[in-house]
Protein backbone atom coordinates (compact mmCIF):
# COMPACT_ATOMS: atom_id res chain seq x y z
CA UNK A 1 0.00 0.00 0.00
CA UNK A 2 2.54 2.01 1.10
CA UNK A 3 4.81 1.46 -1.95
CA UNK A 4 1.73 2.46 -4.29
CA UNK A 5 1.57 5.69 -2.63
CA UNK A 6 4.74 6.24 -2.74
CA UNK A 7 5.06 5.70 -6.96
CA UNK A 8 1.24 7.52 -7.76
CA UNK A 9 3.21 10.51 -6.05
CA UNK A 10 6.34 9.96 -7.50
CA UNK A 11 4.85 9.56 -11.19
CA UNK A 12 2.21 12.91 -10.38
CA UNK A 13 4.62 15.10 -8.76
CA UNK A 14 6.96 14.56 -11.78
CA UNK A 15 3.80 15.61 -14.20
CA UNK A 16 3.06 19.02 -11.79
CA UNK A 17 6.93 19.74 -12.37
CA UNK A 18 6.65 18.98 -16.06
CA UNK A 19 3.76 20.96 -16.37
CA UNK A 20 4.90 24.29 -14.35
CA UNK A 21 8.26 24.63 -16.24
CA UNK A 22 6.78 24.09 -19.35
CA UNK A 23 4.03 27.18 -18.50
CA UNK A 24 7.10 29.00 -17.32
CA UNK A 25 9.27 28.81 -20.27
CA UNK A 26 6.37 29.36 -22.54
CA UNK A 27 4.68 32.54 -20.49
CA UNK A 28 7.82 34.63 -22.56
CA UNK A 29 8.08 34.91 -26.19
CA UNK A 30 12.08 34.69 -25.60
CA UNK A 31 12.06 32.40 -22.82
CA UNK A 32 10.48 29.89 -24.74
CA UNK A 33 12.38 30.69 -27.94
CA UNK A 34 15.76 30.00 -25.74
CA UNK A 35 14.05 26.96 -23.89
CA UNK A 36 12.89 25.39 -26.88
CA UNK A 37 14.64 22.46 -26.58
CA UNK A 38 14.10 21.24 -22.55
CA UNK A 39 9.98 22.66 -23.66
CA UNK A 40 9.85 19.68 -26.20
CA UNK A 41 11.49 17.12 -24.18
CA UNK A 42 9.49 18.33 -21.21
CA UNK A 43 6.09 18.19 -23.72
CA UNK A 44 6.70 14.33 -24.91
CA UNK A 45 7.41 13.40 -21.36
CA UNK A 46 4.48 15.05 -20.37
CA UNK A 47 2.51 13.81 -23.06
CA UNK A 48 3.24 10.35 -22.81
CA UNK A 49 2.79 10.04 -18.61
CA UNK A 50 -0.78 11.77 -19.90
CA UNK A 51 -1.78 9.44 -22.51
CA UNK A 52 -0.77 6.07 -20.06
CA UNK A 53 -2.54 7.53 -17.16
CA UNK A 54 -5.79 8.23 -18.83
CA UNK A 55 -5.86 4.81 -21.00
CA UNK A 56 -4.92 3.37 -17.47
CA UNK A 57 -7.77 4.90 -15.37
CA UNK A 58 -10.32 3.55 -18.42
CA UNK A 59 -9.42 0.35 -19.51
CA UNK A 60 -6.54 -1.34 -16.77
CA UNK A 61 -3.50 -2.44 -16.68
CA UNK A 62 -4.04 -6.02 -18.17
CA UNK A 63 -5.55 -4.41 -21.19
CA UNK A 64 -4.49 -4.62 -25.01
CA UNK A 65 -5.27 -0.78 -25.12
CA UNK A 66 -2.80 0.02 -22.28
CA UNK A 67 -0.28 -2.21 -23.71
CA UNK A 68 -0.55 -0.72 -26.95
CA UNK A 69 -0.45 2.83 -25.69
CA UNK A 70 2.39 2.14 -22.99
CA UNK A 71 4.65 0.40 -25.89
CA UNK A 72 4.13 3.09 -28.06
CA UNK A 73 4.86 5.92 -26.09
CA UNK A 74 8.25 4.00 -25.11
CA UNK A 75 9.13 3.78 -28.22
CA UNK A 76 8.47 7.75 -28.87
CA UNK A 77 10.02 8.56 -25.40
CA UNK A 78 13.35 6.50 -26.41
CA UNK A 79 12.86 8.61 -29.90
CA UNK A 80 12.55 12.26 -28.03
CA UNK A 81 15.85 11.42 -26.05
CA UNK A 82 18.27 11.15 -28.45
CA UNK A 83 17.22 14.14 -30.41
CA UNK A 84 17.39 15.78 -26.77
CA UNK A 85 21.21 14.72 -26.99
CA UNK A 86 21.17 15.65 -30.44
CA UNK A 87 19.86 19.18 -29.84
CA UNK A 88 22.07 19.84 -26.53
CA UNK A 89 25.07 18.14 -29.23
CA UNK A 90 23.95 21.15 -31.75
CA UNK A 91 23.84 23.87 -28.68
CA UNK A 92 27.33 23.14 -27.43
CA UNK A 93 28.86 23.22 -31.27
CA UNK A 94 27.08 26.25 -32.02
CA UNK A 95 29.89 28.28 -32.51
CA UNK A 96 32.15 25.78 -34.11
CA UNK A 97 30.68 24.16 -37.20
CA UNK A 98 33.61 21.83 -38.09
CA UNK A 99 32.98 20.19 -34.66
CA UNK A 100 29.34 20.09 -35.57
CA UNK A 101 30.16 18.72 -39.08
CA UNK A 102 31.93 15.83 -37.08
CA UNK A 103 29.53 15.42 -34.62
CA UNK A 104 26.79 15.61 -36.05
CA UNK A 105 28.35 12.26 -38.22
CA UNK A 106 29.01 10.66 -34.99
CA UNK A 107 24.98 10.82 -34.16
CA UNK A 108 23.56 9.70 -37.48
CA UNK A 109 25.85 6.55 -37.48
CA UNK A 110 25.10 5.80 -33.99
CA UNK A 111 21.52 5.75 -34.89
CA UNK A 112 21.66 3.59 -38.21
CA UNK A 113 24.32 1.20 -35.71
CA UNK A 114 21.40 1.06 -32.51
CA UNK A 115 18.90 0.88 -35.20
CA UNK A 116 20.62 -2.40 -36.75
CA UNK A 117 21.36 -4.11 -33.79
CA UNK A 118 18.04 -3.87 -32.40
CA UNK A 119 16.86 -5.02 -35.55
CA UNK A 120 18.53 -8.73 -35.24
CA UNK A 121 16.18 -9.09 -32.00
CA UNK A 122 13.25 -7.65 -34.19
CA UNK A 123 14.45 -10.84 -36.57
CA UNK A 124 14.74 -13.63 -34.27
CA UNK A 125 11.74 -12.90 -32.27
CA UNK A 126 9.47 -11.41 -35.08
CA UNK A 127 5.67 -12.61 -33.50
CA UNK A 128 6.58 -11.08 -29.58
CA UNK A 129 6.93 -7.52 -31.22
CA UNK A 130 5.87 -5.04 -28.45
CA UNK A 131 7.37 -6.81 -24.96
CA UNK A 132 11.00 -7.99 -26.47
CA UNK A 133 11.76 -5.54 -29.84
CA UNK A 134 10.97 -2.33 -28.27
CA UNK A 135 12.44 -3.47 -24.76
CA UNK A 136 15.44 -4.04 -26.90
CA UNK A 137 15.56 -1.07 -28.89
CA UNK A 138 14.59 0.89 -25.65
CA UNK A 139 17.72 -0.60 -24.08
CA UNK A 140 20.45 -0.10 -26.16
CA UNK A 141 18.86 3.39 -26.98
CA UNK A 142 18.86 4.68 -23.59
CA UNK A 143 22.25 3.58 -22.97
CA UNK A 144 23.57 4.64 -26.19
CA UNK A 145 22.30 8.23 -25.16
CA UNK A 146 24.20 7.85 -21.68
CA UNK A 147 26.96 7.50 -23.39
CA UNK A 148 26.64 10.10 -25.78
CA UNK A 149 25.71 12.52 -22.91
CA UNK A 150 28.50 12.02 -20.99
CA UNK A 151 30.78 12.47 -24.26
CA UNK A 152 29.33 15.71 -24.67
CA UNK A 153 29.97 16.12 -20.54
CA UNK A 154 33.24 16.09 -21.32
CA UNK A 155 33.23 17.77 -24.33
CA UNK A 156 31.78 20.82 -22.70
CA UNK A 157 34.75 20.61 -20.37
CA UNK A 158 37.66 20.35 -23.25
CA UNK A 159 36.27 23.31 -25.05
CA UNK A 160 35.81 25.27 -21.73
CA UNK A 161 32.24 26.22 -22.52
CA UNK A 162 30.58 29.45 -20.43
CA UNK A 163 27.39 27.89 -20.93
CA UNK A 164 26.53 27.09 -17.67
CA UNK A 165 22.73 26.59 -18.31
CA UNK A 166 23.69 24.08 -20.87
CA UNK A 167 26.15 22.11 -18.13
CA UNK A 168 23.39 21.61 -16.00
CA UNK A 169 21.05 20.51 -18.67
CA UNK A 170 23.42 17.64 -19.40
CA UNK A 171 23.87 16.33 -15.93
CA UNK A 172 20.08 16.59 -15.59
CA UNK A 173 19.95 14.24 -18.59
CA UNK A 174 22.54 11.93 -16.74
CA UNK A 175 20.48 11.57 -14.16
CA UNK A 176 17.63 10.76 -16.13
CA UNK A 177 18.98 7.86 -18.86
CA UNK A 178 21.05 6.47 -15.86
CA UNK A 179 18.11 4.99 -14.28
CA UNK A 180 16.06 3.21 -17.79
CA UNK A 181 19.68 2.19 -18.90
CA UNK A 182 20.17 0.31 -16.10
CA UNK A 183 16.96 -0.78 -14.59
CA UNK A 184 16.53 -2.04 -18.65
CA UNK A 185 19.34 -3.87 -18.37
CA UNK A 186 18.71 -6.14 -15.18
CA UNK A 187 14.96 -6.29 -16.53
CA UNK A 188 16.76 -8.31 -19.51
CA UNK A 189 19.32 -10.18 -17.91
CA UNK A 190 16.96 -11.76 -15.07
CA UNK A 191 14.19 -12.20 -18.06
CA UNK A 192 11.77 -10.48 -16.80
CA UNK A 193 11.72 -11.19 -12.59
CA UNK A 194 9.19 -9.60 -10.52
CA UNK A 195 12.16 -7.83 -8.66
CA UNK A 196 13.62 -5.96 -11.61
CA UNK A 197 10.15 -4.74 -12.90
CA UNK A 198 9.54 -3.52 -9.12
CA UNK A 199 12.91 -1.92 -8.86
CA UNK A 200 12.28 -0.20 -12.23
CA UNK A 201 9.09 1.27 -11.19
CA UNK A 202 10.74 2.98 -8.68
CA UNK A 203 14.13 3.92 -10.50
CA UNK A 204 12.40 5.27 -13.02
CA UNK A 205 10.33 7.98 -11.61
CA UNK A 206 13.30 8.78 -8.46
CA UNK A 207 15.50 9.26 -11.81
CA UNK A 208 13.19 11.50 -13.74
CA UNK A 209 12.03 13.69 -10.76
CA UNK A 210 16.18 14.02 -10.20
CA UNK A 211 16.22 15.26 -13.82
CA UNK A 212 13.45 18.05 -13.27
CA UNK A 213 15.11 19.17 -10.05
CA UNK A 214 18.28 20.31 -11.62
CA UNK A 215 16.42 21.59 -14.62
CA UNK A 216 14.20 23.85 -13.14
CA UNK A 217 16.96 25.02 -11.67
CA UNK A 218 18.84 25.84 -14.95
CA UNK A 219 15.93 27.24 -16.33
CA UNK A 220 14.62 29.43 -13.38
CA UNK A 221 17.67 30.56 -12.02
CA UNK A 222 20.83 30.04 -13.81
CA UNK A 223 19.57 32.89 -16.49
CA UNK A 224 18.18 35.25 -13.99
CA UNK A 225 21.67 34.86 -11.67
CA UNK A 226 23.79 35.88 -15.58
CA UNK A 227 21.54 38.99 -15.58
CA UNK A 228 21.91 40.01 -12.35
CA UNK A 229 25.98 39.56 -12.58
CA UNK A 230 26.31 41.30 -16.38
CA UNK A 231 24.24 44.10 -14.26
CA UNK A 232 26.27 44.39 -11.33
CA UNK A 233 29.41 44.40 -13.71
CA UNK A 234 28.35 47.29 -15.93
CA UNK A 235 29.17 50.48 -13.62
CA UNK A 236 32.65 48.79 -12.89
CA UNK A 237 33.59 48.74 -15.82
CA UNK A 238 32.43 52.36 -17.31
CA UNK A 239 34.19 53.62 -13.64
CA UNK A 240 37.31 52.14 -15.07
CA UNK A 241 36.62 53.40 -18.60
CA UNK A 242 36.35 57.19 -17.04
CA UNK A 243 39.41 56.97 -14.89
Amino acid sequence: MVSTIASYGLQYGCMLIEAALICYCVSSARRAKRELTPILYLASLLGAALARSSVLRLYGYRSSQYSCVYWSTDFLLVIAAFLLVCLLFRRACFQQEKLWRFVRLLLFFTFLMVVGISGLSFLSHYGRLSNLYITEFSQNMYFTCLVLNTLLYLMLLQIGSTDDQLGLLVCGVGIQFAGPAASMALYHLTTGEHFAASLATFTLPVCSLGMLLVWAYAIVCVRDRETKVARHKIPAFAEATAD
